[in-house]
């Protein structure tokens, strides 16, 4: 036997690098770590800017005084007033994009997210149903909106699940589940105290206005308990994105994994909705826009969070800024870019089919 043949180091797909770390090798991917890395330096940048820009400006180095701890005549408005709001946003933007990624690998189609597939619609009607009988702590929505969310997930799973899960009758059954969750939500608003429906309209369009620290803990718990199981799932997602003779033939039971995933990506969305509302197209924008900078061929889930937790705080910055001293709630901003996507893409994936079959 040849030994040179036996010793030889396994062959590594283009484009990545080992690392060793100990007696375990991880594959890393040279690109999606790199965009990786811009990501967060783009979003340390942004956070800057969050804290500085507002009705008074503050200077980055005061800023940045507050943030290492340092004592600052600014602390109140950069500590007190602006630093508590960035922290549920950087919180919930993460969320919300390795939801959208998640879900888009389930269901292998660019147009699944937690807010087209009704999870958040269903995790905004338990919300909305907790503040209309009175339950309105802000420190227990988090909680009513994962159940809310659950709840719709699993609607969706039942009514989808036939011998299988298949790609687009997951996609179809949750907008026709999101469409009725959004019903519920309307007759509850109708039907509801005048003053809570006030307050649960602005809180539907996603608003990071008055949220603090009492939001952001419950969030950073969830993200923290749920990091081990996203390693996981950052190497699932490869079994879950092949079909199901493939996958088995691999020896992978993808509905196993598919179920996981989907369950991860609903309580992610489920605890962002329950601390800042329903900030639309985040979960659906992030993942996508992570993909195409990675250029990969599964979701970067590091490159969807930054890319998520990016775009809620720009989004929030021009929202508390471009009609001063009217501040808008930030899913008024991700909506105006999301919808126009949203229509491109099914433009785009019409064309891709109907040139398929020409």
């Amino acid at each position: 036997m040849n030994r040179s043949a036996v010793t030889a180091p396994p062959v590594r797909p283009a484009g990545h690098i080992v690392l060793r770390p100990g007696r375990a090798s991880i594959l890393v991917h040279r690109r999606a770590s790199f965009v990786a890395a811009v990501l967060a330096v783009l979003l340390l940048v942004a956070v800057v800017a969050y804290l500085c820009v507002g009705e008074s400006f503050v200077s980055p180095v005061e800023a940045v005084d507050v943030l290492v701890g340092r004592p600052s005549p600014d602390q109140f408005v950069v500590g007190t007033l602006r630093l508590p709001r960035l922290t549920v946003g950087l919180l919930a933007g993460a969320a919300f994009g390795v939801a959208g990624a998640l879900v888009q690998t389930v269901a292998r189609n660019p147009l699944a997210s937690p807010d087209i597939i009704g999870v958040t619609h269903g995790a905004g009607a338990a919300t909305v149903a907790a503040m209309s009988f009175g339950f309105v702590g802000h420190t227990v929505l988090p909680y009513v909106s994962i159940a809310g969310g659950l709840i719709a997930a699993l609607v969706v799973y039942l009514f989808a699940w036939r011998r299988g899960m298949q790609a687009s009758r997951f996609v179809l059954i949750g907008i026709g589940v999101s469409v009725a969750f959004g019903s519920l939500t309307q007759l509850l608003l109708t039907k509801g105290d005048f003053l809570v429906a006030q307050q649960a309209k602005v809180w539907l369009t996603g608003s990071l206005n008055s949220r603090g620290y009492e939001e952001a803990v419950p969030l950073a718990t969830v993200l923290l308990v749920a990091i081990p199981v996203t390693l996981w799932a950052a190497r699932a997602q490869r079994g879950a994105s092949f079909d199901d003779d493939t996958a088995m033939a691999l020896g992978i039971r993808p509905n196993r994994v598919r179920l996981g995933l989907t369950a991860l990506g609903v309580v992610l969305a489920s605890v962002a909705t329950g601390a800042c509302g329903p900030v639309d197209f985040v979960a659906l924008l992030a993942p996508q826009i992570a993909r195409r900078l990675c250029r990969t061929a599964q979701i970067p889930l590091l490159s969807s969070a930054l890319t998520g937790a990016l775009v809620v705080v720009v989004a929030d910055l021009l929202a508390r800024r471009l009609f001063s001293p009217v501040e808008l709630p930030v899913g008024v901003l991700t909506a105006v870019v999301g919808a126009p996507y949203l229509m491109w893409l099914i433009a785009r994936n019409r064309s891709r089919s109907g040139g398929g079959t020409s």
